[in-house]
């Protein structure tokens, strides 16, 4: 047996997160069973135990889409990993516990002077990051990425990763203490969502090339005001609604590309090829401290309720992560 985080009724508030006894699940074929260190929380956690966001087909119901430890056991099949190697993963769920099931492909090694703390922290946010700025949003050396609500894990990841891929980053929070510590982490230019026009702001810095947008409909227009001809929206969240309008006349004028996607219904192959390529592109970003997330907060995993109340007032700047 292990010790795991459940939700009681099955969803609920914060409060419905409690530690329970559960059974330890066996690796099947291509699988590895990691003991886990630290697992990271993230918003689509928020969403679940709300029951907004199921797991998809297959998938644990344990909270949990990333986590650090060491390899316990190896399913049949599994090449590249042994009992003992420390590795980061992603996981479509099951990370609020001690042991957590991993597909062998969505594993990677622990980046040379990171604790599991810190690369509990990588997964969703470097992979979500890595998907939508530089696959979908297609961002080059040279160009511009805003970035909306900066202080979040997905904020302060992408304007590391941009910064370290040779981009110039704008960057919006709510707040001047956010706006201010995003220009800390290495945004160009940082900007208080709060203080007035944003979109004035940041026409008055220069034109964008890509946005990575978590806020949706209430900062559409605005969006599709300061992109530069040519340019890419893509849209991972939208914290202030999902429906808007949209002029198509300005579309085509300026060329625009909109996009968007979600990171936990994509299938398994697809998980891993990104693995890859962020092993390849990103992974020595790390290691050479290019890229550096910020862990706010660290919460013991019995302690997985505050660690969501924490998340939901949306007071942090960088990571949360339980602590197994």
């Amino acid at each position: 047996m292990m010790q795991a985080i459940t939700i009681r009724g099955g969803k609920g508030g914060a409060d419905a997160l409690e530690l329970q006894s559960v059974p330890v699940p066996e690796p099947e074929p291509g699988q590895v069973l990691v003991r886990v260190r630290a697992a990271g929380v993230n918003r689509p956690d928020l969403l679940q135990r709300a029951g907004r966001y199921p797991p998809p087909p297959g998938a644990s119901e344990i909270l949990g889409l990333e986590v650090a430890g060491e390899i316990a056991a190896v399913g049949e099949g599994v090449e590249r990993w042994h009992e003992g190697d420390t590795v980061t993963a992603l996981l479509a769920g099951g990370g609020y516990a001690e042991y957590a099931l991993v597909d062998a492909r969505h594993a990677l090694p622990i980046p040379t002077g990171l604790d599991f703390v810190q690369a509990a922290a990588l997964p969703e946010t470097v992979f979500t990051v890595w998907a939508n700025v530089f696959e979908g949003g297609r961002l080059q050396r040279g160009e511009t990425l805003l970035v909306h609500g900066a202080n979040s894990g997905i904020g302060v990841t992408s304007v590391q990763m941009a910064k370290a891929a040779g981009a110039r980053v704008f960057a919006t929070a709510r707040g001047a203490e956010k706006a201010a510590k995003a220009r800390t982490i290495g945004a160009d230019v940082a900007i208080d969502a709060t203080a007035g026009d944003w979109a004035a702001a940041v026409k008055s810095a220069g034109a964008v090339d890509v946005i990575l947008d978590m806020m949706g409909a209430g900062y559409f227009a605005g969006n599709v005001d300061v992109l530069a001809p040519g340019g890419r929206l893509v849209v991972i969240a939208f914290l202030t609604g999902p429906v808007t309008e949209l002029n198509l006349m300005t579309l085509m004028l300026k060329r625009l590309t909109l996009t968007g996607s979600t990171l936990r219904s994509r299938d398994a192959a697809e998980k891993g090829r990104l693995a890859r390529a962020i092993e390849e592109h990103v992974w020595p970003w790390i290691a050479s401290g290019a890229v550096r997330i910020p862990v706010d907060r660290v919460f013991p995993l019995a302690s997985a309720g505050e660690a969501h109340a924490f998340l939901e007032q949306g007071a942090q700047f960088g990571k949360v992560v339980l602590q197994v």
